[in-house]
C-alpha cells in the first residue's frame, strides 16, 4: 500500500492529538484561569516576611517587594503600612498577606506563561508548531469532494472571520 500525503498527515494528526492530550488539557485550564488573574478566584491568602535593609526608602520597599500599585498608608513609630501588611524601617522586616493560586495551578499558568528564561520554554515552542500542524493537517482528513469537507472549509472560514473581529474589537 501506497502511503499517500493525506494518509501521513491523518496518521500524524492521530498520534500526535493521542500523544499532546495531557498537555492540551494543561493549557486549556490554565488559559481558562489565566482570564481572572485580576481576581482573587480559586486564591488563598499567604503571609510572606520578607527580610529586607533597614532604612529604606518608600519607593525601595516597594520596588523590594515587588507589589504593584504600591502605596504606604501611614507611618507609626518605626512601622511603615502599607495595604495588605507592614515594613519595620528599623529591623527591615517586611510582612504582607499576599493571594496565591493552589500549587498545581500555579504551576500551570507559570509553564503557560513560560518565555526563554524558563527552562522549559522549548515545550511552548513545540506545542505552538504542533497546533499549527493540527490547523494545518485537519484539511486532510476528508477527501476535498465529500460534504463533510466541504462544510469544513465553511465551518473554517466562519472561525477565520470571529477570529478577525475578535482581534479588532
Amino acid at each position: 500500500m501506497r502511503m499517500t500525503t493525506g494518509l501521513r498527515m491523518r496518521i500524524i494528526h492521530r498520534y500526535l492529538g493521542f500523544f499532546l492530550a495531557g498537555i492540551m488539557a494543561m493549557y486549556a485550564i490554565s488559559g481558562i484561569i489565566m482570564i481572572y488573574r485580576n481576581t482573587d478566584f480559586l486564591k488563598h491568602d499567604v503571609v510572606v516576611e520578607k527580610e529586607l535593609n533597614p532604612n529604606l526608602s518608600v519607593e525601595q520597599v516597594g520596588s523590594e517587594l515587588k507589589i504593584k500599585g504600591f502605596k504606604p498608608q501611614k507611618t507609626e513609630g518605626n512601622i511603615l503600612y502599607f495595604e495588605k501588611g507592614n515594613y519595620n524601617i528599623e529591623t527591615g522586616l517586611a510582612t504582607y498577606t499576599k493571594k496565591e493560586l493552589p500549587m498545581i495551578l500555579d504551576k500551570m499558568e507559570h509553564l503557560h506563561k513560560a518565555t526563554t528564561n524558563s527552562p522549559v520554554y522549548w515545550l511552548n515552542i513545540f506545542f505552538g508548531v504542533s497546533l499549527l500542524f493540527f490547523v494545518i493537517s485537519a484539511f486532510w482528513m476528508f477527501m476535498p469532494k465529500t460534504t463533510v469537507f466541504k462544510k469544513g472549509v465553511l465551518f473554517s472560514l466562519a472561525g477565520i472571520v470571529v477570529t478577525l473581529i475578535l482581534l479588532f474589537v
